[in-house]
């Protein structure tokens, strides 16, 4: 991987050279734990972005990855797996530094990154050349065949830098294509990082390409430029509509995953057991607050049914009170800082107004007292559960990104459905109960892209990600994954051609 000298010189990749901005700009990047200057990166704009959208054309149209044959792509994206590997400590140490995340999530993080390589590489090793199509006739031989879409733009968001990364550029070689990728601005340093590690991969040059940069202007020019095929982002609502809008001069593919306020349902008969109350307990501590709840399926919203509301909320607390915050380096650390500043005072925002409009406080809603662990310049805000919270209420409706929890109860099944569904986005969600039948029963009439029953969080590269509502559109991993840096083609040939005689000659 690229060591740290280069990654505080030249950051920006095309045509299979690392350089600096046209402009000469850079931008320092913070360490969010004491808001200091740990690199500096270039600061790319629309000149930048052109020159590395070209390359990728150019390694699309001209450049042999879009002919290599399936079985080399698959074993050159097992070597990018295997090199993450061997770089694991160093990339899950620049992620946590980087988004202020622990770093035993960082190093979570780098092997679900592995795992997505591996899986891709699998999919497409194992289909089928094409999928014949019947004629009814001995004389024609007809197929469906898949195509790459050609130069895909990749925007990518600031919590999950690496693996969001790789949920798009693993489909996108395996499918053949070349790319050009812009990650966040405040978080780019392990993404510039994975382009080092396709190119020591055998990755031929021009395929990957990185513009680190702004959003007003690399990835907008990303998502208008003519000679970009797809647009896949990640990240905010309002940027996303900003980024579908000028795609569609285009008519370019887009891909937009756009964030979540996730319902997290707990029955009383799913706590009926100590055992089962605990774990409850534990997995919606978890559903809320890791990685400082930025996460888009973060399980936001507890709705918990009344009768056990009282003590479950209390416990919940009691033990959001004792999560260890500190910088993510440091042993016995639990949860991080938020990303910025910017992101702080909006999480503040939001508690101030829920307390305002009649929420209880149970634990948190402040900044914490210092420590030699938690610099009083980092971006640290205590786990915060609100009580009584209703669905008119800003916090309920709009997506926080923090580690804030809001708690609603119902008295029936179809309540809490109602209200699990009484969202504009519709990411993921779970269920917690003992009763099968009614775990199926709610599962499917929650209108959410993920629906866990009596867990949260996990994901499986196997399984399509996405959500319904203004959670976006397109799907992420699984075969769906893949088949959004595709085309099909129809090849129709007729091994017996005669004339139609349609008309008079």
């Amino acid at each position: 991987m690229a060591d740290s000298t280069e990654l505080q010189r030249d950051t920006i990749h095309a045509g299979g050279e690392w350089r600096a901005a046209v402009s000469g700009a850079t931008r320092e990047i913070l360490d969010p734990a004491d808001a200091l200057p740990f690199a500096v990166v270039a600061e790319g704009d629309e000149k930048d972005t052109d020159l590395a959208v070209a390359a990728a054309r150019r390694a699309f149209d001209e450049g042999p990855w879009p002919h290599t044959p399936v079985a080399e792509r698959a074993a050159l994206l097992r070597r990018v797996a295997d090199l993450l590997v061997r770089d694991r400590e160093t990339l899950g140490l620049l992620e946590s530094r980087d988004a202020g995340k622990t770093v035993e999530e960082g190093r979570v993080d780098i092997d679900c990154v592995a795992d997505a390589f591996r899986y891709f590489a699998d999919l497409v090793a194992g289909e089928a050349p094409g999928r014949v199509v019947d004629a009814g006739s001995p004389d024609i031989h007809s197929v469906v065949v898949h195509e790459p879409v050609g130069v895909c733009a990749m925007i990518t968001p600031w919590n999950y830098p690496l693996l969001q990364a790789s949920w798009k550029i693993a489909p996108a070689l395996a499918a053949g294509n070349t790319f050009v990728i812009k990650p966040s601005e405040i978080t780019p340093l392990t993404t510039v990082a994975l382009i080092g590690l396709l190119t020591e991969a055998g990755l031929p040059t021009g395929v990957a390409n990185i513009v680190t940069g702004p959003g007003h202007t690399v990835g907008a020019r990303l998502a208008e430029h003519p000679d970009v095929d797809l647009v896949s982002f990640t990240g905010g609502l309002a940027s996303g509509i900003k980024v579908a809008q000028a795609a569609a001069a285009s008519v370019k593919k887009v891909a937009l995953e756009l964030g979540g306020k996730n319902p997290n349902v707990v029955f009383a008969d799913a706590c009926a057991t100590e055992e089962g109350f605990d774990t409850a307990v534990d997995q919606a501590l978890n559903a809320a607050f890791i990685h400082s709840g930025q996460v888009c399926s973060a399980g936001a919203r507890l709705i918990v049914e009344e009768s056990v509301r009282d003590r479950f909320v209390a416990e919940l607390a009691r033990r959001a009170e004792r999560i260890r915050l500190g910088r993510g380096t440091a042993d016995g650390v639990e949860c991080g800082p938020l990303v910025s500043e910017q992101q702080r005072a909006k999480v503040e925002a939001y508690v101030e107004s829920a307390l305002k409009e009649g929420a209880v406080l149970r634990s948190g809603g402040k900044r914490p007292e210092p420590s030699a662990e938690r610099p009083e310049a980092g971006y640290f805000y205590e786990p915060t559960v609100l009580d009584r919270c209703h669905r008119e209420m800003r916090v309920v409706r709009e997506e926080v990104f923090g580690p804030v929890l809001t708690v609603e109860t119902f008295r029936t099944e179809d309540e809490a459905v109602t209200l699990a569904n009484d969202t504009e986005y519709g990411l993921a969600g779970a269920v917690w109960t003992a009763d099968a039948g009614r775990a199926r029963r709610v599962a499917g009439r929650l209108r959410h892209g993920t629906v866990w029953i009596n867990d949260f969080h996990p994901y499986l590269p196997q399984a399509e990600w996405g959500g319904f509502g203004r959670s976006g559109v397109g799907r992420e991993l699984g075969p769906a994954g893949l088949a959004e840096y595709r085309e099909t083609k129809h090849v129709y040939q007729n091994l017996a051609p005669k004339p139609v005689r349609w008309f008079a000659g």
